[in-house]
């Protein structure tokens, strides 16, 4: 992702998901991209509803999308009174990952945004596979909102691991909010230190294994700021001991970041395969929101 072009906020027209629509409008309004809102009425559920409630099947599903686009006016209206931005709306039925793949394609989207909850308790429970399953098809970045909107972001997380997406994740970064604060992090751990310490080395020189670790990291960590050309003044670099995922989750505290960006695969061959390990757990215990670049 060069710049931002459009974006494509997904709704179940829920309360929670109203932080992404609204995050999206915001999002749409400092970078002048365009901004269409989606939809997506489940049809297996719209047929459950038809066996309660005895009606044909063409009937009730245009009695629920009459009512989705009536709504999803309404909330565009509000967008434009509060943000001043005027954005697209399409309501269809189907599922849910394939309609928005196909409408990712169809409108070219540089971003798509979402929330982190749907409706109900049981909707958050199954957020879990079918987020897993949307991120791990992206052919974009994806915004996961879980925070009301309240200004711009100011302070950016961006944990990296030297690979190949830790520059895409930066750059997307900078994107997404050009004027805040960038935390660059990486976590490390001491290869084989269990190994050494069974095998009775001396604490001094793991210790020693550990500035050395940690001083190659420094050294990644300052070029990759370079290659990403952030001003000196924008960015914090940070090298910290320790497991990635606990590391993150603290530094997204004591920095009150309020966005995290990351890659969507790690590291690890297997991890190219699905949705990074460290990713998904950030996802789910991050307090604020999280970017999930590609």
């Amino acid at each position: 992702m060069t710049r931002l072009d459009r974006l494509l906020a997904a709704t179940d027209l829920s309360t929670p998901a109203r932080r992404a629509v609204e995050r999206a409008a915001l999002l749409s309004k400092e970078t002048r991209a365009p901004l269409d809102l989606l939809h997506v009425a489940d049809l297996a559920l719209l047929e459950r509803l038809r066996q309660l409630m005895g009606e044909s099947t063409e009937d009730l599903q245009q009695r629920v999308l009459d009512s989705a686009r009536e709504k999803l006016r309404d909330l565009a209206a509000a967008l434009l009174k509060r943000y001043g931005v005027s954005v697209g709306t399409r309501v269809v039925a189907g599922a849910l990952l394939a309609e928005l793949a196909q409408e990712v394609d169809a409108k070219a989207t540089s971003l798509l945004v979402c929330g982190a909850r749907g409706e109900s308790f049981a909707r958050h429970l199954l957020l879990g596979s079918t987020a897993e399953r949307m991120l791990s098809r992206a052919k974009c970045p994806i915004l996961v909102v879980k925070q009301v909107v309240h200004e711009p972001y100011r302070t950016l997380l961006v944990p990296v691991d030297f690979s190949p997406s830790s520059l895409p994740a930066i750059r997307n970064a900078q994107l997404i909010a050009p004027h805040a604060k960038i935390v660059l992090l990486h976590a490390f751990e001491v290869p084989f230190e269990g190994q050494l310490r069974y095998a009775s080395v001396d604490e001094d020189t793991i210790e020693h294994y550990r500035l050395i670790a940690k001083q190659e990291a420094l050294q990644k960590l300052q070029a990759l700021n370079e290659e990403a050309e952030l001003p000196s003044d924008a960015a914090l670099i940070l090298v910290i001991r320790g497991d990635p995922m606990l590391r993150i989750i603290q530094q997204e505290q004591e920095q009150n970041c309020d966005l995290i960006v990351m890659g969507k695969h790690g590291a690890n061959v297997i991890e190219e395969l699905l949705l990074g390990s460290v990713t998904k757990r950030v996802l789910a215990e991050s307090q604020c929101d999280v970017l999930v670049s590609v």
